[in-house]
């Protein structure tokens, strides 16, 4: 693949914001060229085959999607489907009892929440009806310039618009989680959306907990999560084809090692089969972590203890579904988001003892199987031979608990994960684990320090820094596009931006609308 002396635009680093952004700048004729110091494309957003011994390709580091808007997806004729779950959740309690949600049959699901407390589900459906009213005004600003938080507060006229507005952005959510639902149970289903990938907890003056809520509750007016189909590997190729196929370049085991500012041309080195080279570029997009632009600028990096990452990230294969204590199939309980120790006092339980640096003694995780809706991630034989995968993500796991004894440390977290699962099943989850060749079990689990040992995730959070409101921080940031730094035709294309963080395109999309206006 040659290489041009100069580009109109580089990108550093290939995970999916920096394609996004490559397919419309190489759409609309911009010279464009990605550098990836993998040897892969993708990034995080990324499949591969985790156990070397079986043909199944797991979403390594991110799973669901959600936020990925739909105009990205016909803007550039992407080919990817993000099928619905037919169950929500299961959160199993006492032993043998479940709350099971669907996503699809809401008569069942008033039946199973009044059974937890008469009243319930209509505190859960007035909730419900907060997010889908907000996520109307607010989803597609998401791909405009940003807007005042006081523009925002006007659109929210009435009494009950303002009640909304008030409980989502002013107050912190577990005043509202408090004041529409009584069981301890269901308050914690609710809030695990204000919890995931960051450190916070229900009353958290700061409302980092109010932003991660709303970051999992609007996506496409829905706020649903759905199954990329052929994992998200199958969302990445379908963004390096569009991207390639209007003649960007994509250079992998690229690793850029120098960025020179300048009035006209920035020029941007790297290091690829031992030899460095230089180009010359009008625009450098930065895919990449806050770390890694801050070392490239000579600048340092002074994390807050709000970007600390929280998340335990478990991969395995299964020869089969472990059957539960509750009167519910795996194939129901998996398919969804199955809840462990996860009720409302619990996951309080487990931030103070994390905030103690105690490692929570029931730590809160959450599971799903993907295969169950969708197995073309496993071969055919897999597949007829009944392997299923199954993905756990940890909550309240901070950084600081892993970076004195990170290997020690994450093999006591994974066997309390395995405890807590256990609690829950009629078998124990190890008798249903594939095993590889050598007998070892098919289990990956990676802690937020390997998550910034592996992938440059700061602190090992999954958004690079804390999650930032939909909404300008100040006057002079109204009408810019949250991709904008202090140096003119540098942009930060990556999960960092305002209004960046998990799968969702938003970042590269605006950093891209920056460089065309």
């Amino acid at each position: 693949m040659s290489l041009r002396s100069t580009y109109d635009v580089v990108i550093v680093g290939g995970g999916h914001n920096g394609l996004v952004a490559a397919s419309y700048l190489a759409k609309a004729g911009k010279s464009v060229l990605v550098l990836e110091r993998n040897d892969y494309i993708g990034g995080a957003t990324t499949s591969s085959q985790v156990f070397p011994d079986f043909e199944a390709r797991l979403s390594r580091y991110a799973y669901l999607v959600s936020l990925f808007p739909q105009k990205i997806i016909q803007d550039l004729g992407l080919s990817v489907e993000f099928r619905r779950r037919r169950t929500a959740s299961f959160t199993p309690f006492d032993g043998n009892q479940g709350l099971l949600l669907s996503n699809i049959d809401e008569a069942h699901n008033q039946r199973h929440i009044e059974r937890l407390h008469a009243g319930d589900y209509a505190g859960y459906q007035r909730l419900q009806a907060m997010n889908q009213h907000f996520a109307e005004k607010t989803w597609e600003s998401f791909l405009h310039p940003l807007q005042s938080k006081g523009f925002w507060q006007k659109q929210f006229q009435t009494d009950e618009e303002k009640a909304v507005w008030r409980a989502l952005v002013e107050e912190p959510i577990g005043l509202a989680v408090e004041q529409h639902l009584q069981s301890d149970l269901l308050r914690g289903v609710v809030l695990t959306d204000a919890k995931i990938g960051s450190y916070t907890h229900a009353h958290d003056e700061s409302l980092l907990q109010n932003r991660t809520y709303l970051y999992h509750v609007i996506g496409n007016k829905t706020g649903e999560w759905r199954v990329p189909v052929g994992g998200m590997g199958a969302l990445v190729q379908a963004l390096e084809n569009t991207a390639t196929h209007h003649n960007a370049t994509l250079w992998t085991e690229a690793n850029v090692t120098q960025l020179h500012l300048g009035q006209e041309w920035h020029n941007v080195g790297f290091e690829k089969n031992g030899q460095q080279y230089e180009v010359k570029t009008r625009y450098v997009l930065v895919n990449a972590s806050p770390i890694t632009l801050k070392k490239l600028l000579n600048e340092p990096f002074l994390p807050t203890d709000q970007d600390e990452g929280t998340a335990f990230k478990v991969n395995m294969l299964l020869r089969r579904l472990p059957r539960l204590k509750a009167d519910v199939s795996p194939q129901e309980a998996f398919a969804g988001t199955f809840h462990i120790h996860q009720s409302y006092s619990q996951l309080q339980r487990a931030f103070d003892e994390a905030a103690n640096g105690q490692i929570p003694s029931l730590p809160p995780c959450e599971i799903y199987c993907h295969t169950l809706t969708d197995d073309s991630i496993l071969s055919p034989a897999l597949a007829q031979q009944g392997y299923h995968t199954l993905t756990l993500f940890g909550l309240d796991m901070p950084y600081r608990l892993f970076v004195e004894k990170p290997d020690a440390t994450k093999k006591q977290v994974l066997a309390a994960y395995l405890a807590g699962i256990n609690t829950f099943l009629a078998e124990p989850l190890e008798d249903c684990l594939a095993r590889a060749r050598d007998g070892s079990f098919c289990i990956e689990a990676k802690s937020a320090w390997d998550l910034e040992q592996e992938v440059g995730l700061p602190r090992g959070n999954i958004f690079h820094k804390e999650l930032s409101w939909f909404f300008a921080d100040d006057a002079p940031s109204v009408g810019q596009r949250g991709v904008e730094t202090p140096h003119p035709r540098l942009y930060v294309c990556g999960s960092s931006a305002q209004r960046g963080g998990a799968v969702s395109g938003i970042p590269g999309y605006n950093a891209a609308m920056k460089v065309l206006a």
